[in-house]
């Protein structure tokens, strides 16, 4: 059954048009990469899922909800859907344990204490729970990273998107990174990530989507993807990105 369900989408920016008649049907428990060319569109259709985007023609159906201009509609998404960014999004006046309490004290009514304890859960699951009462600009971009990912757990999200996640940091912190997204992958945890990490991709994702000029231009299980690409563009990305 489908989680997410992605149909005749375009969206312009004035006279740009940055996204051409997507479609894409994301299965619940799914791990998609979608990667591409800079300026393809990627970053852009996964924000339409939780309407950071709004679109101008087709529809997005999250967990059995369409999304619409309606709040009460778009809240009920967000409530489903997480997000981590390329740049941790984090709020630098507040402490680590403060940032991931926010939310579920604010929006989901949670007590104080549930939502510490929670928090506390969530940062020792991606190992930094000694940092708690720190500041974002106290800890290494890798770190940051990964507050940013157990803030978006703190919500028990059923789809986690994550758009770039590892492009901000330096070289020795995307693995630190990439293996926190590694495990959240064996939990069921639907997921669909922009990223040019390819052996992240190889590792874990069921499906690899390639977009270029605002379309998906193939998409194919890990295995085909890199071993037999169908299009000429595919074959050159893939010769461009593999020997860097």
């Amino acid at each position: 059954m489908s989680i997410i369900e992605i149909s005749g989408l375009s969206k312009w920016y004035g006279e740009f048009h940055a996204l051409k008649n997507i479609n894409l049907s994301v299965k619940e428990g799914e791990i998609i990469v979608v990667c591409g060319p800079s300026g393809s569109g990627k970053s852009t259709m996964i924000r339409c899922v939780n309407f950071l985007e709004k679109f101008q023609e087709g529809s997005i159906v999250v967990d059995g909800t369409e999304l619409t201009d309606d709040v009460k509609q778009i809240r009920q998404v967000r409530s489903e859907v997480s997000m981590v960014f390329q740049h941790f999004n984090l709020f630098p006046h507040l402490s680590i344990i403060d940032n991931l309490t926010l939310a579920p004290i604010w929006v989901h009514n949670e007590t104080k204490r549930e939502a510490r304890q929670k928090a506390l859960k969530l940062l020792d699951r991606v190992g930094i729970k000694d940092q708690a009462e720190k500041y974002p600009n106290q800890l290494s971009g890798g770190q940051q990273q990964r507050v940013a990912i157990a803030r978006a757990l703190c919500t028990s999200p059923k789809i986690m998107l994550f758009d770039e996640p590892t492009s901000a940091l330096d070289p020795e912190m995307i693995s630190e990174v990439l293996d926190v997204m590694v495990e959240l992958a064996k939990e069921g945890i639907t997921m669909v990530c922009v990223t040019h990490e390819m052996g992240f991709a190889k590792k874990v994702a069921d499906r690899i989507i390639f977009m270029d000029e605002g379309q998906i231009i193939e998409e194919n299980t890990p295995d085909k993807f890199f071993e037999s690409p169908e299009s000429e563009r595919l074959k050159t990305f893939l010769d461009q990105i593999l020997t860097q």
